[in-house]
């Protein structure tokens, strides 16, 4: 999914003028009570905290279902997988499992934990994970992160063991198997059609119950029987969803909020100044946005067109004018740095961060044979004036601030750049079918590194121009890519995967088939005055989408 998305709706919303001052005031008065509620309580743990939305669009329902989109976004609260993936260190932490193991590259065996749980009081059992696994090969549709697309079997061996067999390696499975949350057997075997089922009164391992819901509240309670319920401080948990950002972001700089995720114009002035002791923010990296080059298109099929592109790209204005310095620029080998730091490999110079030099694109340009006329208009192979098109969704204007610098960086070319603003839907289409010159995308980011480079790079994701893309929409084609990346598919090895991340990040940097321009940013605003041990730049022990770890290193301010 377009990461982009949340942000895009947040700034819209962020823009637009309410009413009057005594709406904001009414609202205001909605949740004050709530907040001060969060005092430490004598046993040494937090009453009540008070978080940003929980999903489910305009009108949410009661849906617990942890497999579909429509569910309320609290599924990880609830239910549990094997292995937690930490998304900033993308090690894993066990879990419900307290071991993996491959015994055979195609061989994957999983120790799990003894006197777990569920919410009803009946034993988490290998018998649980079994069936959830097979629930979700019997239903596709609940498979959204295709685990069974190398899984054989999984199957009950040994003493609280189950194994899972694989069609070949397995290794490129292992994130997909461990997102998913396993649910209790007895419960759901007698579902109907899980595909349809929107749970409303879920029993799970997690460290929350489910409290009370209304279309705006969602109130979960602590688990008091969870299997580690001596790190879990925190009561009650208050989702509160809201479709007034200038109001959200007003309870926010009041302290109305312990914690949410939004954008806000100027943090320092309109949230931290307000209370300098307490608020905070922590915005990691996320996904590169990117420049996208159609590359069934001349010149973007040139790569020494390419090199010569992306020296003239002015990151740093980027970063600093179109997303407020609350970003970072991104390394040309699609890598998230820092978190990916270790699988940089050690001939790329700069950690794949290529300066801005407009002199040295000028240069390469001309070496290339892409000459300027008497006017200073940049010449194609034809002869003709260089001129193309980027598409920008409209309304995302952090965007449409990129895509001027970048229009103004081929401008020093002495190319022209015109710029286009279709609807998000139609430019993500335009995408897929290639109906484009350059654009701007999403692809790579997570702890998967092999989705992060088969998803824009693979042959077998991508499709001539006028059909449809699966994933691969600048139209990489490369018999060496795809070498590596099936080779990535394949090892279990973590030597040996960072060693092939290696190589095809040193093709990100050398043939550049696009460029990452800067990292999306994980927005995350907290706040210190009922609650401590979030995580933050000087402590990123996890990433703000990792609630669950979250939770266990929360404690009681002083």
């Amino acid at each position: 999914m377009d990461k982009h998305h949340p942000t895009a709706r947040a700034r819209k919303r962020l823009t637009a003028a309410l009413a009057g001052t005594a709406v904001i005031a009414l609202a205001l008065s909605g949740c004050a009570s709530d907040a001060d509620s969060g005092a430490a309580s004598a046993d040494g743990r937090i009453p009540l905290l008070n978080f940003g939305g929980f999903g489910g669009g305009s009108n949410p329902k009661a849906n617990y279902n942890p497999y579909l989109a429509t569910a309320l976004s609290v599924g990880n609260y609830l239910y549990e997988p094997l292995m937690m993936l930490n998304e900033y260190s993308c090690d894993y932490e066990p879990w419900l499992a307290t071991k993996m193991e491959w015994t055979t590259p195609s061989t994957l065996v999983y120790t799990l934990r003894d006197g777990v749980t569920f919410s009803d009081g009946k034993p988490f059992t290998a018998d649980d994970v079994v069936f959830t696994f097979e629930m979700l090969k019997k239903y596709p549709a609940l498979d959204t992160r295709g685990a069974w697309q190398s899984l054989t079997s999984v199957a009950k061996t040994g003493d609280g063991q189950v194994t899972f067999s694989f069609d070949g390696s397995g290794a490129s499975s292992l994130v997909a198997v461990n997102a998913v949350m396993i649910v209790p057997k007895n419960l759901w075997s007698t579902v109907e059609d899980p595909t349809t089922f929107t749970n409303t009164k879920p029993v799970g391992t997690g460290p929350m119950l489910v409290g009370s819901f209304s279309p705006t509240k969602l109130v979960l309670d602590r688990n008091p029987d969870y299997w580690q319920a001596s790190k879990i401080r925190v009561d009650k948990i208050q989702f509160n969803n809201s479709d007034q950002g200038q109001v959200d972001q007003l309870k926010l700089a009041r302290g109305d909020y312990d914690m949410n995720a939004m954008y806000i114009p100027d943090i320092e002035k309109s949230y931290v100044s307000k209370d300098r002791e307490h608020n905070k923010y922590w915005f990691p990296s996320g996904s590169p946005i990117s420049l996208y080059m159609n590359l069934d298109k001349a010149p973007f099929d040139d790569s020494e067109f390419r090199n010569a592109i992306t020296q003239a790209m002015d990151k740093k204005k980027i970063v600093e004018d179109a997303q407020q310095g609350y970003v970072s620029a991104a390394s040309q080998t699609s890598l998230v740095l820092p978190n990916a730091k270790d699988w940089l490999p050690t001939g790329i110079p700069d950690e794949g961060y290529i300066s801005y030099d407009v002199e040295a694109a000028k240069a390469g340009l001309d070496k290339a044979g892409y000459k300027l006329d008497g006017s200073g208009k940049r010449l194609g192979a034809d002869g003709k004036p260089l001129s193309f098109s980027i598409q920008i969704p409209g309304g995302w204007n952090d965007w449409i601030q990129a895509g001027k610098i970048v229009q103004k960086n081929f401008q020093a070319l002495g190319i022209s750049v015109d710029m286009q603003n279709p609807t998000p839907e139609v430019q993500g289409q335009n995408r897929l079918t290639g109906q484009y010159d350059l654009t701007f995308g999403v692809r790579g980011g997570s702890c998967d590194m092999y989705r992060n480079f088969l998803e824009p790079l693979a042959s077998s994701e991508t499709a001539p121009t006028g059909e449809t893309a699966k994933t691969n929409e600048v139209r990489w084609r490369d018999g060496e890519t795809d070498r590596l990346i099936d080779r990535l598919r394949q090892e279990s090895d973590p030597a040996e995967q960072k060693k092939t991340v290696g190589e095809l990040a040193t093709i990100m940097y050398e043939k550049k088939p696009y460029i990452p321009l800067w990292y999306g940013a994980s927005w995350f605003e907290y706040s210190t005055k009922r609650a401590v041990g979030w995580p933050s730049a000087e402590d990123p022990y996890a990433k703000p989408s990792n609630m669950p770890i979250i939770l266990t290193h929360l404690r009681p301010a002083q």
